[in-house]
């Protein structure tokens, strides 16, 4: 097959043939590339005649791509956002593969998968022509041929002419369709365009000053007079030449934009510029009163040689273009003031730059320099040395005393480790220092006597020395601090943060500090408060918490102490004078706006609440609260929250407030809301009641292994932006998944990731049985499947999926974790927290900060990627490729008896809860909701007033969680046909059942019609059918995950499926009055059963006495010998296996129908044992032949009617039980062999 595109095109509508699916089977190199039309301003689904579909190789270029679809060029298209053509040499293939494998994609075959799948449009698309989209283009240039008259007179006759509008002029042709001749050109700037009343469709256009000139057009439609109207009403408006290209994917500039020779400022940021093009770089010199350039990120890779001869420019901007070198002309740009040279690969600067004497400003930011320039000793302009991002590895002070002219000094995220000092000259210049994020183990700044502002945060200090002489902010936290030694006392200090160090004690000099405000000194080690650091009378803000403090010293009155902070201390008692000014302030509650009262013990909240008419904010959760408050006639009320109480009722007035957005009710047990309150509460934003589940079997089950509960509080937001997903019965039943989403500031991410993440996790689950490749499958996929919604917006996402351990033997269920993001999860297990999650920030991991700046990404200086962000993995963002990534952390353990509970929590709940804090605050809460609850009320009392959530899953994972029959615990069935047995078609292997793990009876909710209808529809019309009595299928031997039935020495082969089907009732009469058998769906006279056979054969069997086929009432002793059919689920698949199972095993009541499991019911209504040589293999072939896989019984049903084993299966079963019986001798029966379980050899027919 060819490679070429001209072979192997297809429109959309086609599929992969089979020559074409066979043909990339052979390869992982082999692929196909999805082409699009050029027209994307047409809704999101392109017609099927646009998009083509190319099989092609890895090693194919976009040249022999072209030459076979007739194309000229291809473009790409990243992310929905900018478009660039494809050199003739690039492999379109290869661009798709390894943008995969960057993404987190690890299989071969995956990737090529992934590569086939259009979805992936949204993140990677080619093109055959250039896209072009309206609105960009009537932002760079409208033209067309139309009516104009010059001047305001009606002296001047109308015309045609070629009328152009880009840049800041309106072009105006001397002749009709002529470009060559004679242009009329009018400056808008300052200008004005206006509507001409006495011409439909015209507008007049006249430039600015005393000589203004005027131009009337007319337009033949309204909608294009709009068009231009709006165009030209944003250069009028401006008071500064400025023209704005950015983000349009040029190539080159418009040939009509040098018209606008009036242009100043000139932004080209975020294009493909080209150097050599008509238009390109090295034409721009044609501008005259150019003093702006803005051309960052457009990859030039070599600096514009012919930029330096636009001697006017007074500012240019070339960031994020690839460079590695400057040239030397670049000192011919005498006028430059500002030159940003950020994100390229520099590692020195040209010694002519020293020439531009007029620089002030110089960025060289996440560069390669390992040292500072020595060129800044000569630009004397420059106050500011900006080299964030670099590798410099030593500061040299020295160097610095001999920059007179430098105050401010950026030296964050580089590698510094030491600090030298040449002599004991002091600095008396520099005012600010930023040394963040570096490896700086001591520092002494003290020679710097002029010091303002130090900014040293996240370093590994332990001693730290400054000057005091002008010191107004020092931020040192989040060392190993256990000195900060300043001399003088800094008397003009106002903002001192030490946290996160190993202080034992407030050093003396901050104490004196008589202008201090704010004072952070928590998570540290210290043991007292000094008295003078309370009696100051200028502190506001003191933050102590998280430290060993015993005691407080007594307050005084007239202190200005607005926010005190003593949080996880060690305190026994509090001041007396410590709340008294704050009861002046709360002599009168019914100013009251915000009330929490939760986690206490109340009953009942006292009726003067209705005083407080000023009220917006009640948080009454977890309490014993029975009767409902009255607050709803409260005038400004808005937020409500009962939850996790006792309320049976609520009285409401007839008409609510309007103000009112939120009630949470969720966790009141008791309460029953009629349809009349229902519908009062309609008008609510947010109401929040508990949804009673179903009394199935399957949720009965899952519930005595996990349960959860979720709380979301907005704090000060005006909108929610996190989303949770809990499923407690997952895949059927055979797990649970929990996750949270948080979008930080957008909400639709993470409702979209609730509504979808989840299924993508079941289909990847039924592709891969490891825990890394379906979990990070999972993420990356989900990635793709966000779509365009998913281009500017992400998210941090966290997935929790327990499942049944297959890996270890001694554990049932194993916990699978991934994130990306600021979410986490942490596992209680003994009462100690176990994080399984990993916090993808700039801040918290120094190897993904690495990774960002590697690949050359700006970093601003509050640690946010591009100042979007400070994640570093999360879904969405794909804009931001490769900076961000969604590949997952993913961590796996067993669970054993020991994990307690599951916590997770978005950003802001860990930000304020340690993690054990977290678990010890909700070990002993009974209601995993009133848990939730509380996490987030904990969250919000420590001063979160970010969007908070938090998920608690408390696991009962242990013998006291087992739903085992043995163990004597009977569940309940589903409502309705409570014993009702119908197995449906098994599914795929990898399909999970629905039992949670738990073999249970298999029930249904359906009618009986329904059953009839569904399971009927599988048996074969060809053939009559009978009933199959109840005797056949006894009810199942329910085992859970913690003790699931033996599989050792099953042999299993693809199961195959029976449908039987009756005309007569069970007793073999058309009888209405006879009693429905149990077991069994009737519907009037049908019975339809629909099973799979496997035939099994019992260890204790052989020696069990036969029974006389002809004996209808067997004897109680034959009885106990006998044997009779269980049925359980095996492999988590509805798979129907008919055991022989001892009677001595398992004790049931003599009731008829449960009789009727055991044995044959005949048409008379006598039961009678089923043979005790149960070796269906042996018995069925004895049996008559049919010519179909479904089984016919005869009209009366008689105990000698066996199975029949289909043709063309006779000779391998009989040959595969022969086979096992020669190899395994059968010991002599014992007491102990009579008890236990029997063996199984499960062959499916």
């Amino acid at each position: 097959m060819k490679r070429n595109g001209s072979r192997t095109c297809l429109n959309r509508r086609s599929r992969f043939g089979s020559r074409e699916r066979d043909w990339l089977r052979e390869d992982v190199r082999r692929g196909c590339v999805y082409l699009y039309g050029a027209d994307t301003t047409a809704a999101a689904t392109t017609a099927a005649s646009d998009l083509r579909l190319v099989l092609c190789t890895v090693d194919t270029p976009a040249s022999e791509i072209c030459a076979g679809e007739g194309r000229e060029s291809l473009y790409l298209q990243l992310h929905g956002d900018l478009v660039r053509r494809l050199e003739p040499a690039e492999r379109p293939l290869q661009i798709v593969y390894d943008y995969l494998a960057r993404l987190g994609f690890d299989d071969p075959v995956r990737i090529q998968e992934e590569a086939a799948d259009p979805d992936l449009g949204c993140m990677l698309r080619f093109y055959g022509e250039k896209p072009c989209q309206m609105d960009h283009l009537d932002r760079i240039l409208l033209s067309g041929i139309y009516n104009v008259r010059k001047g305001k007179t009606q002296l001047h006759k109308w015309a045609e002419r070629l009328v152009v509008l880009c840049g800041t002029c309106l072009i105006v042709s001397s002749v009709k369709d002529c470009q060559t001749g004679k242009m009329h050109i009018l400056p808008l700037v300052g200008g004005k365009v206006e509507e001409v009343k006495r011409r439909q469709h015209s507008l007049a256009f006249s430039s600015a000053g005393a000589q203004a000139q005027t131009y009337h057009v007319s337009f033949e439609t309204l909608a294009e007079c709009q068009r231009w109207q709006r165009q030209a009403s944003k250069v009028v408006s401006q008071r500064i030449s400025t023209v704005d290209l950015s983000c349009y994917s040029l190539e080159e500039v418009p040939e009509h934009l040098f018209y606008s020779q009036d242009i100043t400022y000139l932004n080209l940021r975020h294009n493909f510029m080209q150097l050599d093009r008509p238009g390109g770089l090295d034409t721009l010199y044609r501008f005259s009163q150019l003093k702006g350039l803005n051309l960052s990120h457009n990859k030039l890779g070599l600096f514009p040689v012919l930029l330096c001869e636009i001697s006017t420019l007074t500012e240019l901007n070339l960031s994020c273009n690839g460079f590695h070198d400057l040239p030397s002309q670049i000192g011919n740009l005498l006028n430059l003031q500002t030159l940003c040279l950020d994100g390229n690969f520099l590692t020195t600067l040209p010694e002519e730059l020293g020439n531009l004497q007029q620089l002030s400003s110089l960025g060289i930011s996440f560069n390669n320099f390992s040292h500072i320039p020595e060129v800044y000793e000569k630009l004397t302009m420059l106050d500011k040395i900006v080299m964030a991002g670099n590798r410099l590895e030593v500061l040299n002070l020295g160097v610095l005393n001999r920059m007179s002219h430098v105050k401010h000094v950026d030296l964050r995220m580089n590698h510094l480790k030491t600090i030298v000092i040449e002599n004991l000259e002091g600095n008396k210049y520099i005012t600010h220092m930023d040394l963040r994020d570096n490896h700086l183990a001591d520092l002494d700044l003290s020679s710097l006597c002029s010091l303002e502002q130090l900014h040293c945060e996240r370093n590994q200090l332990r001693e730290l020395a400054l000057s005091g002489f002008s010191l107004r902010t020092l931020r040192a936290s989040s060392n190993r601090l256990t000195a900060v030694n300043v001399y003088p006392v800094p008397s003009q200090l106002t903002s001192l943060e030490l946290s996160r160090n190993l202080l034992e004690c407030v050093p003396d000099w901050a104490c004196e500090a008589k202008k201090m405000e704010i004072l952070d000194v928590s998570y540290n080690l210290l043991t007292e408060v000094p008295m003078r650091i309370l009696s100051s009378l200028s502190l506001r803000k003191l933050m102590l918490g998280h430290n060993q403090v015993q005691s407080l010293p007594a307050l005084v009155d007239h202190i200005p102490l607005e926010v005190l902070d003593v949080q996880h201390n060690v305190l026994t008692r509090l001041p007396d004078s410590l709340f008294s000014k704050a009861l002046n302030k709360l002599n009168k509650l019914e100013q009251l706006e915000e009330l929490n009262l939760s986690g206490n013990k109340l009953k009942t909240i006292p009726t003067t609440i209705a005083n407080c008419r000023r009220l917006h904010t009640l948080v009454a959760h977890s309490n014993n609260i029975s009767i409902f408050p009255e607050i709803l006639q409260l005038p400004q009320i808005q937020f409500v929250d009962l939850s996790c109480n006792d309320l049976t009722e609520i009285l409401i007035p007839e008409t609510l407030p309007a103000t009112l957005q939120d009630l949470d009710l969720t966790g009141n047990t008791n309460l029953v809301l009629e349809h009349k309150t229902l519908d009062t509460f309609s008008h609510i934003t947010t109401l929040k009641i508990d949804q009673k589940p179903l009394p199935t079997t399957d949720s009965t089950v899952t519930s005595t292994f996990w349960s959860h509960g979720l709380a979301e509080m907005a704090g000060q937001r005006n909108k929610l932006c996190i989303s949770a997903l809990a499923v407690d019965n997952f895949a059927e039943g055979v797990g649970a998944v929990y996750g949270m989403f948080d979008g930080d500031r957008n909400e639709e991410l993470p409702r979209l990731l609730q509504c979808t993440m989840a299924d993508v996790l079941l289909e990847e689950v039924q592709q891969s049985t490891a825990d890394t490749v379906f979990m990070a499958n999972t993420f990356l996929v989900s990635h793709r499947k966000l779509g365009m919604a998913g281009q500017k917006l992400g998210s941090s996402a966290l997935l929790c999926y327990i499942r049944p351990d297959t890996a270890d033997p001694t554990s049932s269920f194993s916990l699978t974790v991934a994130n990306v993001g600021t979410c986490q999860a942490v596992l209680c297990r003994g009462g100690k927290p176990v994080p399984l999650s990993k916090v993808f920030s700039l801040e918290q991991d120094l190897e993904e900060a690495q990774r960002v700046k590697d690949q050359k990404a700006i970093i601003t200086e509050d640690n946010k990627v591009n100042g979007v962000t400070c994640c570093t993995r999360m879904l969405g963002c794909t804009y931001l490729y490769p900076w961000i990534l969604p590949k997952p952390h993913i961590s796996a353990t067993s669970l054993t008896i020991q994990d307690e509970l599951l916590i997770l929590g978005n950003k802001a709940l860990w930000e304020h809860l340690s993690y054990t804090e977290a678990v010890n605050a909700v070990r002993r809460v009974q209601d995993p909701l009133a848990a939730a609850k509380k996490l987030c009320t904990l969250a919000q009392s420590y001063g979160c007033q970010d969007n908070v959530g938090a998920m608690v899953v408390y696991l009962n994972i242990g013998e006291e969680g087992c739903t085992c029959e043995m163990n004597g615990l009977t569940l309940p069935g589903p409502v309705g046909f409570a014993s009702t047995t119908i197995i449906k078609d098994p599914p795929k292997p990898t399909t999970p059942s629905s039992s949670s793990g738990i073999a249970s009876e298999f029930g249904s909710e359906m009618s009986t019609s329904e059953v009839s209808s569904e399971v009927g529809s599988t048996a074969s019309d060809e053939h009559n059918t009978v009933g199959l009595d109840t005797g056949l299928l006894p009810r199942p031997e329910r085992r859970c995950s913690l003790h699931p039935t033996p599989t050792s020495g099953v042999f299993q082969r693809q199961p195959s499926c029976a449908t039987f089907s009756s005309n007569q009732s069970d007793n073999g009469l058309d009888s209405d009055d006879d009693q429905p058998v149990e077991g069994v769906i009737t519907n009037g006279s049908k019975v339809e059963v629909e099973v799979d056979i496997h035939c099994c054969r019992g260890r204790d069997l052989e020696n069990s006495p036969t029974l006389t086929e002809n004996s209808h009432n067997p004897c109680p002793e034959e009885h106990a010998r006998g044997s009779f059919f269980g049925i359980r689920r095996q492999n988590s698949v509805n798979s129907g296996i008919l055991l022989p199972v001892n009677k001595d095993k398992m004790e049931l009541q003599k009731s008829p129908s449960t009789s009727c499991l055991y044995g044959k019911k005949l048409s008379n209504g006598s039961i009678v044992p089923l043979e005790d040589s149960l070796n269906l293999i042996e018995v069925a072939t004895e049996a008559p032949k049919k010519k179909t896989g479904y089984f016919a019984a005869p009209t009366q049903l008689e105990p000698e009617d066996q199975f029949v084993v289909p043709r063309d299966l006779e000779d391998e079963v009989k040959e595969q039980m022969k086979q096992h019986q020669e190899g395994r001798p059968e010991p002599e029966p014992s007491e102990e062999d009579r008890t236990e379980l029997p063996e199984e050899f499960d062959t499916a027919l």
